[in-house]
């Protein structure tokens, strides 16, 4: 009989932490993934801080319970900015947060002027500032908020195909300058837009963003999957509110392998 995999829970405000999801399923196919998405308290980039840890403990706490991960993905960096010393501080299990890209984007950069695509709270938040200060000394940084793409990559997911001119406006402001190569995906929802951004640059950069990272960091926690490992396919997927769930939700969701869609009231 197979050994039972690994579980790993992934979690964010909405379907952003898909793009993660997606990046650790293809190294480590072998593992048991649950998505859950708060979608209760969508989005998190418009709350206090202290609202936002409580929430994100709260949540965490029920969902830990219920499934009994054997890690936890926080995928999404608004609430890994703010929420992961206290999740630390009591959760058993490894908890692995996601923070900006910004230090493989400088090392990668030849211009070492780097734009960063994020939501308004990553933005001003400290801890941007303090891995700019920390991974980007010798680097111009141009910074670009937009809750909008959030709202966009949730309509994408919903089947409604993205508006190319405004995805086109909300980046403009990173082409001031002529010399920026590389651009942050600081949101986990951005990099599910890759495509269209991608397609509506005026000229050809570099995208960096963070899963790739984290797919690293979750495998080095995991041990070798055996010889007579399974391999699951897809994901089951959980919701804290039935509200906006649609047919179209559900379809776009089962085109990325989610399986069961289930509420969890939180």
């Amino acid at each position: 009989m197979a050994n039972s995999p690994p579980k790993i829970l992934v979690f964010d405000s909405g379907v952003g932490g898909i793009s993660i999801l997606q990046k650790v399923q293809q190294q480590l196919p072998w593992c048991e993934y649950i998505y859950a998405s708060d979608n209760r308290a969508f989005p998190y980039g418009t709350k206090d801080e202290s609202e936002l840890v409580a929430r994100v403990d709260l949540v965490l706490k029920v969902l830990t319970e219920k499934i009994n991960p054997d890690i936890v993905i926080i995928a999404c960096n608004t609430a890994s900015t703010v929420a992961l010393p206290k999740i630390r501080s009591h959760f058993q299990k490894p908890v692995v947060g996601v923070v900006p890209a910004i230090k493989p984007a400088a090392q990668i950069s030849s211009s070492k002027v780097i734009g960063l695509l994020a939501t308004p709270g990553t933005i001003d938040r400290p801890y941007t500032q303090w891995l700019i200060d920390d991974f980007a000394p010798t680097c111009q940084v141009i910074k670009a908020g937009s809750s909008r793409l959030v709202e966009i990559a949730e309509e994408k997911i919903r089947g409604k195909a993205p508006d190319l001119e405004e995805l086109r406006n909300i980046i403009a402001p990173l082409f001031t300058t002529p010399e920026l190569d590389t651009v942050v995906l600081a949101c986990t929802h951005f990099p599910l837009l890759g495509e269209e951004l991608a397609s509506v640059t005026p000229r050809a950069i570099q995208w960096v963003d963070s899963g790739d990272a984290i797919a690293r960091r979750v495998a080095s926690l995991i041990s070798t999957a055996p010889a007579d490992a399974a391999h699951p396919e897809g994901f089951d997927y959980f919701l804290t509110a039935n509200a906006g769930v649609t047919a179209n939700l559900v379809s776009g969701l089962k085109n990325f392998g989610a399986r069961e869609i289930r509420s969890l009231e939180i």
